[in-house]
């Protein structure tokens, strides 16, 4: 355990005046006002909330692709390992929720394993859509090739998503400690990193993320989907374009969730290495957008299973068809729902989940 005196804990908590220190560490010179006691406690509230509505919804949709392994399709095993990652991720939210409210209490393994759990779910979760928009670009753009030459290296590359979020996740295990802030007289789970270039350290482990989870990604769905959209435009097949509306929904909240978040980090980054000039007016916004655009982004956990279950005609089918299965409902009520809506038992390249 470690111990941060203020102007070494200045990009954590800027609630202080001070300035540049002698060993280059970044300061703040601006003076903030604390997080109120509701913002404290309704912050922890929301994530909380998201961590339930996650667990719940994330295992519905494992349980609905996991009794589909007959028809699972590449993008059903991609669904799969999104749905676990976005379970993953929730399962940290409470932790983090206890330490806005009080200090890390939980010791400095659980500081290192949280953080990298977090990062990794957060990376594994935008590679995995990027192969999902990967996967229907070659599978509609391309439908002259058959699918099962694309479902013999699925699980390699879900394998490699994962292995790759690890990796680039390391930090998050090297250097977060539990320290004590003099100034606040509280523990917190940091990143410590030690020595004189502390701040362009700091800048280079988040352009990392955003450039490698977020900008590549993005390139990647923007190309993939516009060439899929395209060819939709010229074909008539109605289930293609029900599991794109589904995929292109998905995307579309992932933009929503994280893109105010990654353009806060950008502007962050820029105001520490001294790109734009700081201001105290300047400071206090960024941080206060950081704040909020996350609260956004880890909202986006909870949120896929919800897009599936009201636009996904073919998920709340199989999910009916499990409560059958179980007991839970009848066949009448199934097949009700069935002459009610227009699903087809056809397949073709879509999802079974979706």
């Amino acid at each position: 355990m470690g111990s941060l005196d203020s102007d070494e804990f200045s990009d954590l908590f800027p609630d202080y005046e001070n300035n540049t220190s002698s060993s280059g560490i970044e300061t703040n010179v601006c003076r903030n006002e604390s997080p109120s006691d509701a913002i404290k406690y309704f912050v922890p509230r929301i994530y909380v909330l998201v961590c339930l509505l996650s667990l719940v919804g994330n295992s519905l949709v494992v349980l609905v692709v996991a009794c589909n392994k007959g028809n699972r399709s590449v993008t059903d095993v991609y669904l799969l390992n999104l749905a676990i990652a976005d379970f993953l991720f929730a399962l940290t939210l409470p932790i983090w929720a206890v330490q806005w409210v009080h200090q890390w209490i939980f010791g400095t393994f659980m500081c290192k394993t949280i953080s990298a759990l977090k990062e990794v779910n957060f990376y594994s979760g935008i590679l995995l859509l990027a192969f999902i928009s990967i996967d229907r670009y070659l599978a509609i753009v391309h439908a002259t090739r058959a699918a099962i030459e694309k479902r013999h290296w699925v699980k390699f590359a879900c394998l490699g998503i994962w292995l790759f979020s690890f990796l680039l996740s390391l930090p998050m295990i090297l250097y977060p400690e539990v320290v004590f802030v003099h100034n606040f007289t509280s523990m917190v789970c940091y990143e410590v990193i030690a020595g004189e270039k502390t701040s362009h350290w700091r800048v280079v482990l988040r352009i990392l993320p955003q450039v490698i989870g977020f900008i590549i990604p993005l390139t990647i769905m923007l190309f993939c989907f516009s060439m899929t959209v395209h060819r939709l435009f010229q074909t008539k097949n109605s289930q293609n374009k029900i599991a794109m509306k589904v995929i292109l929904a998905v995307v579309l909240v992932f933009l929503v969730c994280w893109l105010p978040y990654n353009i806060s980090l950008f502007a962050d980054s820029l105001l520490r290495t001294g790109a734009i000039k700081e201001t105290c007016d300047r400071r206090n916004r960024i941080d206060a957008a950081l704040v909020g655009t996350e609260i956004l982004g880890f909202a986006h956990c909870c949120i896929n299973p919800i897009i599936y279950a009201f636009i996904g005609q073919k998920f709340r089918n199989n999910f009916l068809k499990i409560l059958v299965t179980r007991g839970i409902i009848s066949k009448e009520t199934l097949s009700r729902y069935r002459r009610g809506s227009s699903f087809s038992s056809s397949s073709g390249n879509t999802s079974t989940a979706l």
